[in-house]
């Protein structure tokens, strides 16, 4: 499927909307940003991600997708199973047709194209609205603690993810859509995989292997594409 560029791209990044942190003892709300190296109409999206960084109570991610490589730029962060999450995403939703840039919120809210105000809105509204499962995660020489406990009543059945990214790479682009410009990346996904389930009852007590050095995360998420009950970073 040939992704379609959302319109809208001609907003200014200095149009971004500054909105005050949280305080959300680490339970951060996720922003994922289906992007490209090959996508013009991306740049924008992917400078505020960057914005985004320097929040602690946002974990913002880049999925790099591979369906721009034909354009004559292979994108050498994008993977196939990016693209099949979006896709996911775009089933979950009742629709077939994915975009760049899009980024989703907390597993369940679509911004299609650069819309920061849109973004803010969400990311406040999922603020308020408190993830249901309290979980924290501890890096221990390689290994990950991860603990997680309902606030209430058990928010059944759970997909635990670990989610490896690199903060910060510059992409000097040659070819393609995009070809002269240099861009800078943030928190590229280089691995996004289940590394078990939860019945969301009780205490979760687990580990998980978590090789090299790069920064990790834990995601717990409804099966199927669903809403993202609490995601927090590897400390």
């Amino acid at each position: 499927m040939r992704a379609i560029p959302a319109a809208g791209i001609t907003l200014c990044l200095a149009m971004a909307p500054q909105v005050q942190a949280h305080d959300t003892d680490g339970q951060p709300v996720l922003v994922e940003l289906y992007t490209s190296q090959g996508c013009a109409s991306c740049p924008p999206a992917d400078a505020l991600l960057t914005e985004l960084k320097g929040r602690s109570d946002v974990l913002p991610l880049a999925l790099h997708v591979d369906y721009w490589d034909y354009i004559g730029w292979k994108d050498d962060f994008a993977d196939p199973a990016y693209t099949k999450r979006q896709k996911g995403y775009a089933h979950a939703a009742g629709g077939s047709t994915v975009y760049t840039p899009q980024m989703v919120v907390g597993g369940q809210d679509h911004v299609v194209g650069y819309r920061p105000m849109e973004l803010a809105e969400l990311i406040e509204a999922h603020h308020d609205s408190q993830q249901p499962v309290v979980l924290t995660v501890s890096h221990d020489g390689g290994v990950l603690q991860i603990e997680a406990t309902p606030r209430g009543d058990s928010v059944g059945d759970v997909i635990v993810q670990l989610v490896t990214f690199v903060p910060e790479r510059e992409v000097s682009i040659k070819r393609g859509e995009n070809a002269g410009k240099t861009i800078t990346y943030t928190n590229v996904v280089t691995g996004w995989r289940e590394v078990g389930r939860w019945d969301g009852a009780g205490t979760l007590a687990m580990t998980a292997q978590a090789s090299g050095d790069e920064p990790a995360a834990v995601i717990l998420q409804k099966p199927d594409y669903g809403p993202v009950v609490a995601a927090a970073r590897a400390r």
